[in-house]
């Protein structure tokens, strides 16, 4: 079997006894991924914003033969800094270790929104809310079997860049824009978060991926009128593959013996844009460690969480 017949056929590896965290499990990548890990023996936290649509996913999942009883359905809202810290609370009552931690959950392009502690919206919940899940579950990943911390970014991560003198978008605001931003900001997360656990020394992997070209409600559920209009209504029937496909990448980052810390996980097709999980390009700004360490010191301040021994 080639390498590509390998990263395509049949179910990811047996995942019996191990436990992770989806956010965003409800719908799109994240219910795939929810989907797709149950099926292999896993055990997932269905980290979602909205409980009740999270447990009509679960129960969708068990009615199309998912053991109910490997579906743990909690509420995590990423935009609120007090959300994710209560959600951490909780999952350290439950659970003395973490396998993986798959930050998935995304809302892109949006009218101009502060979170409840004053963060652009979309930087807060692609960005700053992973940051602080991240951080507070660390120690309960360093104690897992063969531990990963998957952080879902995008195509869209090379054409994005930090503003850092106007994160919020007050001066001047561009829905893809800063969408773009935050999607970058995953990236530049996932390489710094790998070369500070490689110092330290650490089991746990950081990896990135990113789904290609997928339909899901991220283009039409919260986005802006044009946004909505281009990629929902347009590029999605036309182009988008299915959410069963996008997320191979970032289940491959999760399960497969071979990944890497470090590696950046995306579809081998045309641009990128569907296709079996191969390892992709990161940009050269994203990689950049000066601007790596930068946004780590920053989004230590804006959410007051410390990962610990990093």
């Amino acid at each position: 079997m080639t390498e590509k017949q390998r990263r395509t056929a049949g179910p990811i590896p047996d995942q019996t006894g191990r436990v992770f965290v989806v956010t965003g499990a409800n719908s799109g990548l994240g219910l795939a991924t929810t989907r797709a890990l149950a099926r292999g023996g896993g055990r997932v936290v269905l980290a979602v914003r909205d409980e009740r649509r999270g447990r009509e996913a679960a129960d969708g999942l068990a009615a199309d033969g998912v053991d109910p009883g490997l579906l743990d359905v909690r509420r995590l809202d990423l935009a609120d800094l007090d959300s994710v810290r209560a959600f951490a609370d909780g999952i350290r009552t439950d659970h003395p270790r973490l396998d993986v931690l798959v930050n998935n959950a995304g809302l892109m392009a949006p009218p101009r929104t502060l979170s409840p502690q004053g963060h652009e919206l979309q930087f807060a919940v692609n960005h700053l809310g992973h940051f602080a899940l991240t951080g507070l579950l660390l120690d309960l990943l360093a104690a897992g079997r063969d531990p990963r911390v998957v952080t879902v970014s995008s195509i869209n991560h090379r054409q994005g860049t930090l503003r850092f003198d106007d994160l919020t978008g007050e001066r001047g605001y561009a829905p893809m824009a800063f969408y773009n931003q935050s999607k970058f900001a995953n990236a530049v997360f996932g390489q710094e978060l790998h070369r500070r656990l490689t110092a330290a020394g650490s089991p746990v992997r950081a990896v990135l991926a990113h789904p290609g070209y997928t339909a899901t409600s991220l283009q039409t559920k919260d986005t802006s009128g044009l946004a909505r209009l281009v990629f929902g209504r347009i590029g999605n029937p036309l182009l988008a593959q299915r959410p069963e496909r996008g997320a191979l990448p970032q289940l491959y980052a999760a399960t497969d013996p071979s990944v890497e810390s470090g590696e950046f996980i995306g579809p081998d097709g045309l641009g990128e844009l569907r296709g079996a999980p191969a390892r992709v390009r990161l940009s050269a700004a994203a990689a950049d460690p000066g601007t790596g360490r930068r946004l780590w010191e920053l989004s230590e301040k804006l959410t007051g969480v410390r990962p610990p021994g990093l």
